[in-house]
């Protein structure tokens, strides 16, 4: 998410384009649910079935998907002083952990199907299994431009991927019990949908976690950042460097800057504030246009008992 491109349109102006792509694969999604429950039932199928969960759980994803996609940039207020930007990341978090229980579900099912295997009505399970893929295609095609837009849109698509695949497999288990007879085909399906499933659930975690703990963006060094803004003239210490990302498209930096009294008697210190505003926009890999920096004499930054090296990013 971080290390990602940006785009040239913002992303307040994306957002309608956004909930109205979202809204139209929950849409498709939500077909596919309802078909794959039917064919489950009729069929016996553990992978339609799987595959149904999947679908629902995905489709009540992008609803909470669509719901983020309205609110993240709205709400900011004197106690919101982010509005609801963070939502997507949430909604991401929530989507992941939905996918990584379905999966262990497949899984602990799927190894149970394979020493007692149900019989499957394999031609009904194969035209479910087309109708499924069809669906997931179509809303495949929906999301693709802007898959990479925020973690809230990386996620609906990952998770129709998902179904696409699962689709795929119920797909080849309906063409091997048809061909060989063989209906422990539907479990080994199922577990496959379950491997596809928590593999990606877990990095979905992974990312949404790095920004819920504040972790700095991918692609930034704060030893490399630190190193540029000593490097400025009149700059005699850092302490205090944190960067974070509030959310998809919005990293944040802010640091106590150690300069020269002469700065502050010779009026140089907007010029500096400006220099470092442009240092963390443009001289690294992860352009950070919203910074914050306190000026500050080596007096001051003494009284705060910072620069003795005690702070983890105190100049050594």
């Amino acid at each position: 998410m971080e290390g990602q491109a940006r785009e040239h349109v913002s992303p307040k102006a994306q957002a309608p384009d956004q909930r109205r792509r979202l809204v139209i694969a929950c849409a498709v999604t939500l077909c596919i649910v309802a078909a794959q429950a039917i064919g489950a039932w009729l069929t016996g199928s553990l992978a339609l079935l799987t595959d149904a969960v999947h679908s629902l759980a995905d489709s009540i994803g992008l609803i909470v998907a669509v719901i983020a996609a309205s609110l993240m940039f709205r709400g900011v207020s004197s106690t919101r002083s982010w509005g609801y930007r963070r939502v997507e990341v949430l909604a991401a978090g929530a989507q992941a952990a939905l996918l990584a229980g379905i999966g262990t579900y497949a899984a602990i099912e799927g190894v149970r199907r394979l020493y007692d295997p149900q019989e499957v009505l394999y031609v009904e399970l194969l035209l479910f299994g087309v109708a499924g893929l069809v669906g997931n295609i179509i809303s495949l095609l929906v999301l693709a431009p802007r898959r990479t837009t925020n973690l809230n849109l990386r996620a609906a698509f990952l998770e129709v991927s998902a179904d696409a695949l699962g689709s795929l497999g119920v797909i080849v288990a309906a063409a091997v019990i048809w061909l060989t007879g063989w209906h422990q085909a539907d479990a080994v399906a199922a577990l496959l949908i379950a491997a596809m499933i928590v593999p990606r659930a877990v990095l979905l975690l992974r990312d949404t976690g790095r920004v819920l703990m504040e972790f700095v963006p991918r692609g930034l060094d704060l030893e490399d950042v630190r190193q540029h803004i000593l490097a400025i003239d009149h700059v005699q210490d850092v302490h205090d460097l944190h960067a974070s990302t509030v959310a998809t498209g919005l990293p944040i930096i802010s640091a106590h800057v150690v300069v020269e009294e002469s700065c502050f008697t010779s009026g140089c210190a907007p010029a500096k504030l400006a220099e470092l505003s442009t240092c963390v926009a443009k001289d690294f890999g992860v352009s950070i246009t919203h910074s914050t920096f306190q000026l500050e004499t080596a007096e001051r930054a003494t009284h705060e008992g910072l620069t003795d090296g005690a702070h983890p990013c105190a100049r050594p």
